[in-house]
């Protein structure tokens, strides 16, 4: 069950103390999950992580998917990873700027 979220909006796990916001989103409805649980709009009781989900989030980190369409800034850092429908997100790598010789 997904939702459409819009630029702007916080978001938090509901199994650990992950907290993102949205930067890039599609205009689809999207599943947003982390360490295996949706996340929420609320700050909403903690229930138990997933194990095989829990790569942790690193705060102030940006992740993306992997073709980059989606960006969430990591507002609070936490135990979890973040999926998008079930694709984990990966945290964003600077580009590399041309020398300056």
């Amino acid at each position: 069950m997904g939702a459409v979220i819009k630029a702007g909006t916080k978001l938090s796990s509901t199994v650990c103390q992950t907290q993102i916001m949205a930067l890039r989103v599609p205009s689809d409805e999207i599943e947003i999950s982390c360490g295996g649980a949706p996340m929420s709009a609320e700050d909403d009781d903690k229930g138990d992580i997933n194990a095989d989900l829990a790569g942790g989030t690193l705060v102030g980190k940006r992740y993306v998917d992997e073709g980059e369409t989606m960006e969430f800034l990591c507002t609070r850092g936490g135990e979890g990873t973040i999926q998008v429908n079930g694709n984990a997100l990966d945290v964003k790598q600077a580009k590399k700027l041309p020398s300056s010789d």
